[in-house]
């Protein structure tokens, strides 16, 4: 059985929440004011809200149906409704985690795991830019805190809440299937932490049942989503991949793990890793390690045999910082380090989005370059648009295509994707390809790379400073029937 603390005592949310509460009403503020243009992926997020779905190209559909709700009730589509999702799902988050080692350690941990979650590098960009693993989180947080309490008491309705808080997880992000395989790991290893052969039943019924509509989705869409999954870990797909182990990725995706969680934080997860091995760790640590360490190794895997982002094993900070702050809170020291560094960064990064139009690092090099200039390319391009006497704008970039589509809502335009040939390549080209309707259109390429025919108009688009200073792209005036 876990070492549960029975004695019911709310002693540790006041000064969670306040903690938890006045970093997010910073994170809140900074979003409002902050100069951070959309980036391709929230644009995308975005654009998958304005057509409600159980699927999409690349991702399940959760954080659609959230951007949509938020901007619907916000009466708007701007950057800030958009985001708004990040700092608030991260909060709740923080303090469902604080819930949980309140339940299974005691009040100090309580209070330093809302704290030390909210706090993490990973959470503090995360609250900025809106991701799939922001929806993922609260519900992946509340599985784990009904499959721990199912060890202390067996509950058919709790085990029908855990499986179904996992399905919400999974139809956030696919990463939650993670869970599946740590709670296995829990089984075999733990005896003690072993459910009931009927509560296991009933949360793989509940799960079921939740991911059943992206199931279906993917079914009907030639296994779009699934399909996108296996290109990222391309070695299953072309096992020619494996030839060679990327030694230099699979260093640089561990070194940024550092960075994730937090220097101290990753540190101790690893220490605590070996006192495990050891048998110097109470058996709640334990449990919570395997619910995390097992998805940093599987990660490991991928970029030594691929490549792996850096946010890929994030899953494994839920479990990951309530076992790390149970172990740091005896050692006040380090704790305080945490404290002060990850403490630092989350003050300063929302800051410093105030001046993304601005700062830079040395010479014409924005510090948020990637943030930059893209709703301005946009309108660049609709200037050229209207100069032409063109609405109907073709692309084949995904990067431009997500912004376009963004910028252009309530506009006079109609964007398309190029055409393709096999498999679409994104989201655009799967549900908004160029249907050949239209005699002429204003097609953007990449300077260097041709058109598909002809065109007495070519035009270099100016781009802006930021994420496009360093490509040139050229809009042309084509028939449309070229492009069928």
């Amino acid at each position: 059985m876990s070492n549960a603390v029975s004695t019911p005592d709310r002693t540790w949310l006041k000064p969670a929440l306040l903690g938890v509460g006045l970093l997010t009403l910073y994170r809140v503020l900074a979003l409002h004011w902050g100069q951070l243009d959309l980036f391709v992926d929230e644009t995308q997020y975005w654009f998958w809200g304005q057509e409600l779905a159980f699927g999409y190209y690349s991702k399940p559909p959760m954080i659609g149906w959230v951007i949509r709700a938020f901007v619907e009730v916000g009466g708007s589509d701007a950057a800030f409704w958009v985001r708004l999702p990040a700092p608030l799902f991260h909060a709740a988050t923080a303090v469902i985690l604080g819930a949980i080692a309140r339940e299974h350690i005691g009040h100090r941990a309580a209070i330093a795991t809302a704290l030390g979650y909210v706090t993490m590098p990973v959470i503090t960009v995360g609250s900025t830019l809106v991701s799939t693993d922001t929806i993922m989180f609260p519900f992946l947080a509340l599985a784990l805190g009904g499959y721990l309490r199912l060890a202390i008491t067996p509950s058919r309705n709790l085990a029908l809440f855990t499986g179904a808080m996992l399905g919400l997880a999974f139809m956030s992000k696919y990463a939650a299937i993670y869970y599946v395989l740590c709670a296995g790991l829990v089984a075999l290893a733990l005896p003690l932490e072993r459910l009931r052969s009927r509560d296991y039943g009933l949360i793989l019924l509940a799960f079921l049942i939740a991911i059943s509509p992206n199931v279906l989705w993917n079914v009907a869409n030639g296994f779009s989503t699934l399909q996108h999954t296996m290109d990222n870990a391309d070695w299953v797909r072309d096992p020619s991949k494996r030839a060679g182990l990327n030694i230099t990725g699979l260093t640089e995706f561990f070194a940024l793990q550092f960075v994730v969680m937090g220097p101290v934080l990753f540190s101790a997860l690893l220490l605590m890793g070996w006192q495990a091995i050891r048998g110097q760790l109470t058996l709640i640590q334990v449990t919570l390690l395997l619910f995390a360490l097992p998805i940093i190794g599987i990660v490991c895997l991928q970029a030594l045999l691929s490549e792996a982002y850096a946010n890929w094993a994030a899953a494994g900070t839920i479990a990951g910082v309530v076992a790390v702050m149970s172990w740091l809170i005896e050692r006040p020291k380090w704790m305080r380090i945490s404290f002060w560094i990850n403490g630092t960064i989350s003050v300063l990064l929302p800051l410093l989005t105030l001046f993304a139009g601005s700062l830079s690092f040395g010479g014409d090099r924005l510090l948020f370059e990637r943030y930059v200039g893209l709703d301005e390319m946009s309108e660049e391009i609709f200037t050229i648009a209207r100069d032409t006497g063109q609405k109907d704008i073709v692309a084949f970039n995904r990067d431009l295509l997500a912004n376009l589509f963004y910028t252009a809502k309530g506009r006079d335009f109609t964007i398309y994707a190029g055409p393709f040939e096999g498999r679409a390549p994104h989201h655009y080209a799967l549900k908004h390809a160029f249907d050949g309707m239209a005699e002429t259109v204003l097609f953007i390429e990449k300077e260097g790379r041709s058109p598909p025919c002809p065109s007495d108009t070519a035009i270099e688009i100016e781009s802006p400073n930021g994420s496009y200073q360093d490509r040139v792209y050229i809009a042309y005036v084509l028939d449309g029937a070229c492009l069928k």
